[in-house]
C-alpha cells in the first residue's frame, strides 16, 4: 500500500502519564484529514474487531501449544456473525467490555473516574473470565481499583483481559499515541498489571497509529516504544520482528521461534497446555500484521493459526488494520456480515455498533480538542503525539511453582498441606444453589491469612478457592476451612501449586 500523505505542521505535541521517549520517532508532527475519514476509520476498528473475533470463533483455545493446520478451514457465510449473536454471544467479550467503557465516556465525559469504569462492568450481567472476571469479583467484594488488577490480588495479572478490550482507547484517541495511554492508565490497572497491562497499551497505541500511517511496519515499532525494554513484553515483540526480518515469507518458521522461548505460563495456566497470557497472543496479533501484508483475510487467518486465544488475536489484528484502510474497505463479504447485526445490541450492554460508532466519533472529536488538535466543519487537525514509554511493573518478581498437586477432591478430604515457599494457590469451584455463598478461611501457619466469600453465580464467581503471596520464603502449613457449609453445596478443589522464589 502506498503511504499517506500529511500535511506537516510546526511540532509534535507529548501526551501526559509516560515517563520518557526511547528513540526519535519517524512519525510526522500533525495529521489532516476531513471527517468523514476519521469516521470511516473508527466505525472500521470497530467492524474489524467484530469480524476477526467471528473469523476466530470456533477455534478459540481449541489449539494450544500448536498451530492450527491449513486444512482447518473458516467457512464464512453473511449470516455467522448473526448465528454468533443469537447462540453464543459470550464471544464477543472483546467487543462488550469496549462498549461498556465507551458508555461511560458517553456518559461522563473525558474524565470520567475509575471508579465509574470499575463499577459499570462489575455489575453488568455479561460472562467474563481471568483477569476481568478476578477484577470484578475483586471490585463486588472491596478491593478496588487499581488494586483490583494487582498481581498480589488479581492471579491473572498477566492475561489477555485488557489487550483485547484496549481498542476503544486508540479509536478515541486518533494519533494520540499519549492521550491513549492514559486511558489505558486509568482502566487497564482495574483488571490488569505488569505484563498484562503493557498488552492493552501496545494495542491501543497500534490503533491510535493506524490513523498516522499505512504502513504496518511503522506502526508495530512505534507502538513498542511504549512499553518499557527491560519487560518480557517488550522483549517477546521484538522477537516477532526480529523473526519476521530472518524469515520474512515463513510464519510458520516464526511461530516455532515464538514457542521456544515465549509460550511458559507460570500462574494462570501452570502445568496445563493452555496460554491465555498477554504477550504471546500479542506476539500472534503481531504475527498477523506483519505476514499479512495488509491483506485482510491473510491478516486474521494468520493471527488465528497462531492458536491459543484465537479469536482475540485476529480480532485485534483486524481492528487495527481496518483502522488503516477503513470501514468501506474492509472486504464486502465480511462487511456485508457486519452490517446485518450493526443495529443489534451486544449481550448486556444496550449498544449496537452503530451506537458504538457513533459514540467512538464524538468522543474522539473532543479528544482532538482537548489535546490542542482543530475540529473545523468537515476536517480535523490532529497533533501526532511521540511514543513514550510507561514505567516499568512486574508482576510476580521472581515467583516460580515450587511444588503441584492434582488433587481432584472436596474440600472435606483436604489435609493440611504442608510447601516451602512465599505463596500459596488452591484452585477450583463451588457448586449448589446459584444464590449460595460459601464463606471460607485460609489458614497459613495456625493463622488467618483470608476470609474469602466464593459465590456459585457464574458472573460473580470467584476463579480461585484461596491464594496467597509474599510469605515469608520458608516451609509453611496451609489449610482452608469452611465457615458455612449448606446441603447440596460442594467445594471442589482441582490442584494445589506453591510458589518459592527464584533467579530462573
Amino acid at each position: 500500500m502506498k503511504k499517506i500523505i500529511y500535511l506537516i505542521l510546526a511540532s509534535a505535541l507529548v501526551g501526559c502519564g509516560a515517563t520518557e521517549q526511547k528513540t526519535q520517532s519517524s512519525l510526522p508532527t500533525s495529521v489532516t484529514m476531513s471527517k468523514e475519514v476519521l469516521l470511516d476509520k473508527i466505525k472500521g476498528g470497530w467492524a474489524g474487531q467484530t469480524i476477526g473475533c467471528t473469523y476466530g470463533g470456533l477455534t478459540e483455545f481449541k489449539y494450544n501449544g500448536t498451530m492450527i493446520q491449513d486444512y482447518v478451514k473458516v467457512e464464512w457465510r453473511d449470516s455467522l456473525i448473526k448465528w454468533w449473536y443469537d447462540n453464543a454471544p459470550g464471544l464477543y467479550d472483546d467487543v462488550y467490555m469496549d462498549a461498556t467503557f465507551v458508555k461511560v465516556f458517553e456518559r461522563s465525559g473525558l474524565d470520567a473516574s475509575v471508579e465509574e469504569f470499575a463499577d459499570a462492568f462489575a455489575n453488568a450481567e455479561y460472562p467474563l473470565w481471568h483477569a476481568n472476571q478476578a477484577a470484578r469479583y475483586n471490585i463486588l467484594n472491596g478491593i478496588k481499583a487499581p488494586d483490583s488488577g494487582n498481581w498480589k490480588h488479581n492471579f491473572h495479572a498477566d492475561d489477555i483481559d485488557f489487550q483485547i478490550e484496549a481498542d476503544f482507547a486508540g479509536l478515541m484517541s486518533p494519533a494520540m499515541v499519549n492521550s491513549a495511554i492514559e486511558i489505558c492508565d486509568k482502566i487497564g490497572h482495574i483488571m490488569n498489571y505488569g505484563d498484562g497491562y503493557y498488552g492493552g497499551v501496545f494495542v491501543a497505541s497500534m490503533y491510535s497509529l493506524a490513523f498516522v500511517s499505512d504502513d504496518i511496519e511503522l506502526i508495530v515499532n512505534e507502538a513498542l516504544k511504549t512499553i518499557p525494554e527491560n519487560s518480557n513484553f517488550y522483549k517477546c515483540i521484538a522477537d516477532v520482528i526480529k523473526y519476521h526480518k530472518a524469515y520474512p515469507n515463513d510464519w510458520k518458521q516464526t511461530w516455532f521461534e515464538m514457542q521456544k522461548r515465549w509460550t511458559e505460563d507460570l500462574y494462570c495456566s501452570a502445568f496445563i497446555a493452555f496460554n491465555i497470557e498477554a504477550k504471546i497472543n500479542a506476539a500472534y496479533i503481531v504475527m498477523g500484521l506483519l505476514y499479512g501484508e495488509g491483506d485482510f483475510t491473510k491478516t486474521m487467518d494468520i493471527s488465528m493459526r497462531c492458536g491459543y486465544d484465537s479469536d482475540c488475536n485476529p480480532a485485534n489484528a483486524a481492528g487495527i488494520l481496518a483502522t488503516i484502510i477503513g470501514y468501506n474497505n474492509i472486504p464486502k463479504e465480511y462487511l456485508t456480515s457486519v452490517q446485518i447485526v450493526e443495529d443489534i445490541d451486544f449481550v448486556h450492554t444496550y449498544a449496537s455498533l452503530n451506537d458504538i460508532y457513533k459514540m467512538s466519533y464524538n468522543q474522539a472529536l473532543n479528544m482532538i480538542a482537548r489535546e490542542g488538535g482543530r475540529v473545523e466543519q468537515n476536517s480535523v487537525e490532529i497533533p501526532v503525539q511521540v511514543p513514550q514509554t510507561v514505567p516499568f511493573e512486574l508482576s510476580f518478581p521472581n515467583y516460580y511453582p515450587s511444588r503441584y498437586l492434582a488433587f481432584n477432591k472436596s474440600l472435606e478430604h483436604l489435609e493440611p498441606f504442608e510447601f516451602e515457599g512465599v505463596g500459596i494457590v488452591f484452585n477450583g469451584e463451588v457448586s449448589g444453589d446459584n444464590n449460595y455463598i460459601a464463606i471460607i478461611e485460609l489458614i497459613v501457619d495456625g493463622e488467618v491469612i483470608e476470609k474469602a466469600n466464593l459465590p456459585v453465580d457464574f458472573a460473580k464467581r470467584r476463579h480461585e478457592i484461596s491464594y496467597c503471596f509474599e510469605l515469608p520464603q520458608g516451609n509453611h502449613t496451609a489449610s482452608i476451612k469452611w465457615l458455612n457449609p449448606q446441603k447440596g453445596a460442594n467445594i471442589f478443589i482441582s490442584d494445589i501449586i506453591s510458589y518459592t522464589i527464584t533467579n530462573k
